[in-house]
């Protein structure tokens, strides 16, 4: 067998997919270690290493990701580490004997919490030599260093490595969307100064989809010699019924290997979500490829951003009016626009104001949708209130705040005059661009709704008198592209009985499916909001059908879109589309939700025309 070095200089090659999801996929128990079923049952893990490489998976990782001592204490396993680890390239040794396949041994950061106390940088390599030692004494080829957000622990684990043995590595990084590291160095940044430490292999996996990650990769320059890698996830995933399930498909994944590769990747898989069939499909578009030698980066300047005028409105009455009185005068639209990820807060606010003169009623604000930190939508909602002059309707979920925080998040929002709030349990917090963050749920939507209720009658939680009431208008959210349309509507009817008061929808992508959940949801006799998104190219269309939660667009609509010209044209069948789905919102309801993609406001503003 060739030496993966020298076989990644001369072609594209190609490695697997998932081994958690997966795993929990042909039934292990989610909250079980999953490391420790290279013990308990090797069978399993012998599957899923045989059904990638039959795939036609050149590279396959161990089931080792998480097996060093601080996190299987979390299992009582902290004993284990050196018989876990070897059993996990062991029972990959075992399970590809005489086939043509690299075996990689996987080591993730420590995720060490405030819980575990404190580890000196000896302390941290300790543990570090621990894991990778017994992975090599279990027979690896290569070892993956992965889905590292904090470069000095990366480069801690490739001292570590680098004091052990001369194999082949690969130092893998977990990024934001917009290419920054937990850390605070960019990709470009990061990539060179692990290059230079001596990672022969250096890539991104875990945290994005595929066209993230293409845009990532567009950041960085290629140089002879480069090997990058990259194994995406399979889009951000949705959890339901117990289970996270991912969207993007294996032909979607097939379609964009080719641009990863010109892009610059020579070593390329997938990472959560993915599956056999995923990389069978790579695989059969991998072995035309050939690798990118020189490349620059193809980064764009940042845009300058005029600023809003000094001009300031009036501000709203001391009590919100409530849109579903208003609604019973007239149509209401509310428009999401999403607070920025920085602190310039100008084309925010230049956007907000051209949305209220075009005649939105509301500018509804998302709280860190997927995951992604933005400025607070609660600050966001005052600089609206003092400069705008528009009613916010703030969303609020269960995932970054426990029951203390969320309460008290809810009484802040009451005292400060706020009504209007949309119930969410939230995206989980690793699919975001803080994969190192910690997702709360003490309770999930229809808990929040229950809280908001019983502050309106003046208590709290557990019950205590909080010597006044909150006067929420309770929303809670619906989504219609979900494949089991009863469940959901079940969903629904127990968060009006729990005190929601009208409904948010998911974006609609099809006129026939808007008049469907229009007919089934007016008996409800509540107010309804129905989600209404603007497509604006080919790529946006797949992207958030395959990457984002909870979003499906038909592929009749995604065809016409591949068949455009360019995004003008794209975008102007992406706003005949939305405002044939507007129009049947107002016509059933009286009331649209718009949601503006990527701060384009000018394009809410045309559907509010």
């Amino acid at each position: 067998m060739a030496n993966l070095l020298e076989l990644l200089q001369e072609r594209v090659v190609l490695g697997d997919g998932a081994t958690g999801t997966y795993l929990y996929e042909l039934g292990a128990p989610l909250n079980h270690c999953l490391e420790e079923l290279n013990l308990t049952q090797p069978e399993m893990v012998t599957r899923v290493y045989r059904e990638y490489a039959d795939a036609g998976a050149q590279v396959i990782e161990t089931n080792s990701f998480g097996a060093n001592r601080i996190r299987l204490a979390h299992f009582g396993l902290d004993d284990k580490v050196g018989e876990i680890n070897r059993r996990a390239a062991q029972v990959a040794r075992e399970a590809l004997r005489g086939r043509d396949v690299f075996i990689g041994g996987s080591v993730g950061p420590l995720s060490l919490r405030p819980a575990d106390g404190e580890y000196s940088t000896d302390d941290r390599k300790v543990l570090f030599r621990e894991q990778i030692g017994a992975l090599l004494d279990g027979g690896c080829d290569l070892i993956f260093l992965e889905t590292f957000a904090a470069l000095d622990e990366l480069l801690l684990a490739l001292g570590v490595f680098q004091s052990l043995t001369d194999i082949p590595v690969a130092a893998s990084l977990a990024v934001s969307e917009e290419g920054r590291l937990i850390s605070g160095q960019s990709l470009p940044e990061a990539v060179k100064i692990l290059r230079d430490a001596g990672a022969d292999i250096v890539g991104i996996n875990g945290t994005c989809g595929p066209q993230a990650c293409l845009h990532l990769l567009s950041k960085l320059s290629v140089q002879e010699g480069d090997l990058i890698s990259v194994f995406p996830s399979a889009g951000k995933p949705e959890f339901y019924e117990g289970r996270f399930n991912y969207a993007a498909g294996a032909e979607y994944f097939a379609a964009m290997v080719p641009q990863w590769v010109e892009e610059g990747a020579r070593l390329v898989g997938g990472d959560y979500g993915t599956r056999p069939e995923h990389i069978a499909a790579m695989a059969s578009v991998v072995r035309e490829l050939k690798p990118v030698r020189v490349k620059k980066s193809s980064v764009t300047p940042r845009r300058q951003v005029e600023a809003v005028g000094s001009a300031v409105a009036a501000p709203l009455p001391e009590e919100e009016v409530s849109i579903l009185d208003l609604l019973k005068k007239q149509q209401v639209s509310v428009v999401e626009l999403d607070s920025p990820k920085g602190l310039s807060m100008d084309k925010f606010l230049a956007g907000a104001k051209a949305l209220r003169e075009a005649g939105a009623t509301a500018i509804t604000l998302a709280d860190n949708s997927l995951a992604i930190l933005r400025v607070s939508n609660v600050a966001a909602a005052i600089r609206l209130r003092q400069e705008v002059g528009i009613t916010a309707l703030l969303h609020l979920a269960c995932r970054d705040r426990n029951l203390i925080g969320l309460q008290s998040e809810i009484m802040g929002m009451g005292t400060l005059g706020f009504r209007h709030v949309l119930a969410l349990t939230g995206d989980p917090a690793r699919v975001g661009d803080h994969p190192g963050a910690t997702s709360v749920y003490d309770v999930n939507s229809l808990g929040l709704i229950k809280l908001l209720a019983g502050m309106n009658r003046g208590v709290n939680a557990v019950g205590r008198d909080l010597q006044g009431r909150t006067k929420f208008i309770i929303g809670c959210a619906f989504n219609p592209n979900a494949l089991n349309f009863e469940s959901q509507l079940r969903k629904l009817e127990s968060k009006l009985a729990a005190g929601a008061q009208y409904v948010m929808t998911q974006p609609v992508f099809d006129v026939g499916l808007a008049r469907n959940t229009a007919a089934r949801l007016k008996p409800l006799g509540v107010p309804v909001f129905l989600g209404v998104m603007p497509l604006l190219s080919s790529r946006n269309a797949e992207f958030l059908h395959n990457e984002v939660p909870g979003i499906k667009i038909a592929e009749p609509l995604r065809e016409r879109l591949r068949h455009c010209a360019d995004d003008q044209a794209a975008t102007r069948i992406g706003l005949e589309v939305a405002k044939e789905i507007r129009d049947v919102a107002l016509e059933s309801f009286g009331g649209v939700y718009l949601i503006t993609p990527f701060l384009r406001y000018e394009i809410s503003v045309d559907l509010l025309g």
